[in-house]
């Protein structure tokens, strides 16, 4: 615009010195606005992903506004050697700057802001994908920035692109393993069949904890071994791996015990399942353990993990009792809908519906705010603090549970992370609904379908119950004579309640003490146990 008031051709110092002037009233007004004015409002927003996006921003904003405009500013002078050479640095400037500004904002607010959504996220791909984007995705930036530098200065890059496409055939050819790594954990991510800190069964038979998928090489912890090894993507995705922590951290833990037959067989079945049973960490009905707790485990190196057992135990009953409550309102409320939907909501309908609802989020924990933004009502939900609410009840187990005196130190940050994530969850996805119930509109025939759904994923990954076919059975296998004496062989099949936990070691120290009190119990019927395998 300038030079249509100031011709260059005869007033070029004019030119020059107001576009210098209009520099930097520019830049120090944008100081202004970003340091002042923008930084106090961001400051008050609760969610600090503003503020970090203008500190992120600002100073290269400031840089690529004072560099755009001296280039505008030369590239209207008169050509000369001086003037380009100037020219081609503050275009470089601008591209510099530009790919850093461009790497920040992806590193420091981007991925940083999709880590945390991905830790509220069923899904597992995004926990894998996002550490390759981000040791990716600025490798590209700052190569195509180089590109577009050398361009700047005017170099030709026609015989550099010849020669990288020839050596990109020579290097292609000669390094087939570690593309052939890169595209298998580039399908290994799409794939997604495992998620950090998942449990594996390798083929050799070694579990193995998953700590990172990268660009060419896996990372697994060996907890028998207390090391990391880095197998190529190309070998992990052509093994059959058992991923022992999903669908669920439960885990099935089989093995044998052989006895002399002079015992008696049913009462030695007997007391083996009550031990299995007993154990705190094993799977069963929560009644019959509390039942017979007392009875085994009474050795004094195990009486505290039999009475944090018995508070755990007991505080997932009360989990489990409020969720089955909470099941009911819910399939009562499908009634509800199913009924009212036949000939169309009305606002009374909607209203006796989202009183149906609240009366479930006061079960839950939550009781929901309205707010009004732009004309529309925005649902938010606080907590209610009550003990006697899931949530509440939910925090009381998982912080009797890291109690337990055989976690290790890390036990704890992840069994706290893991269901504060599903509190998360389950705050989401009651305002969601709560939305759909208050503004139907063209969804009032779906409102059962939405309802069951949350059934569904209440009963399915919030919190699976416990099911009759993960009591602990024992079975006889059959005789067996060995060195003259004769066996009977039991097979002990039991369920480890999180197979994550201890390193992934807590089906061997579990199926262990159960060995021991067996041993314990035949050690005070005065039996020779010497023999016992």
């Amino acid at each position: 615009m300038l030079d249509n008031f100031l011709p260059f051709e005869t007033n070029t110092w004019a030119f020059v010195l107001s576009s210098l002037l209009i520099t930097v009233v520019g830049g120090i007004l944008l100081y202004v606005i970003f340091f002042y004015v923008l930084r106090s409002i961001f400051r008050k927003f609760e969610r600090d992903i503003a503020l970090v996006t203008l500190n992120v921003s600002a100073y290269p904003a400031l840089t690529v506004f004072v560099l755009a405009l001296l280039k505008f500013t030369l590239h209207k002078l008169p050509d000369n050697q001086i003037i380009d050479g100037l020219e081609s640095i503050l275009a470089a400037g601008l591209i510099i700057s530009i790919s850093y500004w461009l790497v920040q904002l992806l590193l420091q607010v981007l991925i940083y802001y999709l880590r945390e959504y991905t830790q509220q996220t069923e899904a597992m791909w995004d926990d894998v994908l996002l550490p390759l984007v981000e040791a990716v995705v600025p490798v590209i930036i700052f190569t195509l920035a180089g590109v577009f530098v050398l361009r700047s200065f005017g170099v030709d890059l026609t015989g550099i692109w010849v020669a990288l496409g020839g050596a990109t055939f020579v290097i292609g050819f000669a390094a087939q393993g570690i593309l052939a790594n890169f595209f298998s954990g580039v399908v290994l991510l799409i794939d997604t069949p495992f998620q950090f800190g998942d449990v594996l069964l390798l083929d050799n038979d070694s579990v193995a904890i998953l700590r990172r998928i990268g660009v060419r090489v896996t990372q697994l912890y060996i907890p028998e071994k207390h090391c990391d090894i880095y197998i190529p993507n190309s070998n992990l995705q052509s093994q059959n791996i058992t991923n022992l922590s999903r669908p669920t951290s439960y885990y099935h833990f089989s093995t044998e015990l052989r006895l002399p037959t002079e015992f008696d067989l049913y009462e030695v079945k007997r007391v083996i399942q009550e031990a299995i049973l007993a154990h705190p960490d094993t799977l069963g009905d929560i009644g019959g353990k509390l039942e017979i707790l007392d009875n085994y485990y009474q050795l004094a190196e195990l009486a505290d993990q039999r009475e944090i057992g018995r508070l755990r135990l007991l505080a997932e009953q009360e989990v489990n009792l409020k969720l089955e409550e909470i099941q009911q309102g819910l399939e009562a409320l499908v009634v509800t809908l199913q009924f009212a939907e036949k000939g169309g909501l009305t606002q009374d309908e909607i209203e006796n519906i989202q009183q149906e609802y609240r009366e479930i989020l006061s079960l839950i924990g939550l009781e929901p705010i309205t707010e009004i933004q732009n004309r529309r009502s925005i649902f938010t939900f606080n907590e209610t603090r009550a003990k006697d609410t899931l949530i509440e009840l939910v925090r009381e187990w998982y912080r009797a549970s890291i109690r337990d005196p055989n976690l290790l130190d890390n036990d704890s940050y992840l069994i706290s992370e893991e269901w504060e994530r599903k509190i998360n969850l389950i705050k989401r996805r009651v305002q969601k609904l709560y939305q759909k119930i208050s503004n139907p509109q063209r969804e009032e025939t779906r409102l059962d379908d939405y309802v069951m759904e949350l059934n569904k994923w209440l009963l399915e990954k919030f919190k699976e119950p416990r099911q009759k076919w993960q009591n602990p059975q024992v079975s006889v296998k059959g005789i067996e004579y060995k060195q003259g004496a004769a066996y009977m062989k039991f097979r002990l099949n039991l369920f480890v309640d999180d197979i994550k936990l201890e390193n992934g070691k807590r089906g061997a120290r579990v199926n262990s003490q159960i060995y021991q009190e067996v041993l314990q119990y035949l050690k005070f019927q005065n039996v020779d146990i010497s023999n016992i395998t």
